[in-house]
């Protein structure tokens, strides 16, 4: 096994405990309450990637089990075990098995649900209500529509939020202390702003710019991230609406060539700052119109560098 030292972040500063997550107050409460009470309903936690999910479940197993965790919890990954036979199989030989301890119900934690044939996702329905007085499910996911309606019936839906820039920035101070390392301000607004309220995406950012340097800065984060500083994207987009192709062109090259940027990312990227565009609202809208097109092309196979251009001459038409 890997020594601690030499894990990734996200796995080493894993909290290990219920009330060591950050951002979800409200469903940290309600777990610690089925912790004390033994007893948990079958759940459904659903919500965006890097925000506790997994380790919510992970660290609900150790509470409730403590060292008979390892015949207690079953941990599948459904991305990668995903068809009928791993739940006819696997799932329902440890599901019908009884409980040891002093829990009267083992755990089956199904991470990546969402994943899951439909066919699949009925079988295990059907194994949720027959083992009920033995096994508890939870079930992870990003999309919660992607669930079939029979499991979300017979799941408590948990909904985990998108962290805030406060949760995710405690969480990395924490880090930056531990690793000796000095973080400007600036830099943790742009790591946020980079992972999106992900925090393990976060900390794999702060741990790549840390192999650059001790002194975190902007520059740095932006740069080890493939990522443009959010005012170049803004400028360039201010260059087009102002009719300034070759200008709004140059600085184009510039975010290709200088971070490395595909035609998506910029995409993603100029759709961000739309909000931040001093221009009339029905603008805004065209705009969003536009880059909601020009991203369908790409999708579909279109030229990026060709598509890009041709969207920045969109602008300048607005």
């Amino acid at each position: 096994m890997l020594e601690h030292k030499f894990l990734p972040w996200s796995e080493k500063y894993r909290p290990r405990k219920l009330d060591e997550i950050a951002g979800q107050e409200k469903i940290i409460k309600t777990l610690i309450a089925f912790v004390k009470s033994k007893n948990t309903p079958n759940m459904l936690f659903a919500g965006p990637p890097g925000v506790g999910k997994t380790t919510a479940a992970i660290a609900l197993a150790h509470e409730l089990y403590g060292n008979n965790i390892k015949g207690s919890l079953l941990e599948l990954n459904a991305s990668d075990e995903r068809g009928i036979d791993v739940v006819r199989g696997k799932i329902k030989d440890f599901a019908r098995s009884i409980a040891l301890g002093n829990v009267q119900f083992k755990l089956i934690f199904l991470d990546e649900a969402d994943a899951l044939t439909t066919d699949a996702q009925h079988a295990l329905r059907r194994t949720m209500e027959l083992y009920s007085n033995v096994t508890r499910f939870i079930l992870s996911c990003n999309y919660s529509s992607k669930i079939i309606e029979p499991i979300q019936s017979r799941t408590a839906i948990l909904r985990f939020l998108k962290l805030q820039e406060k949760d995710v920035k405690n969480t990395l101070e924490y880090i930056a202390k531990n690793e000796g390392l000095k973080i400007d301000d600036d830099a943790y607004t742009a790591i946020y702003y980079i992972s999106e309220g992900d925090m393990r995406k976060s900390i794999n950012v702060l741990q790549g710019a840390a192999i650059y340097s001790e002194h975190i800065t902007k520059e740095i984060t932006y740069k080890i991230s493939s990522r443009a500083e959010p005012k170049e994207v803004r400028e360039m987009m201010e260059l087009s609406l102002a009719g300034k192709f070759l200008d709004a062109k140059k600085k184009l090259d510039a975010l290709i060539f200088n971070y490395g940027l595909s035609g998506e990312d910029i995409l993603l990227q100029m759709y961000r700052e739309v909000d931040n565009l001093f221009i009339d609202e029905k603008k805004k809208v065209k705009i969003v119109d536009k880059i909601g097109e020009y991203n369908f092309r790409l999708v579909e196979g279109a030229n990026e560098r060709i598509q890009i251009e041709a969207l920045i001459a969109q602008f300048m038409i607005l």
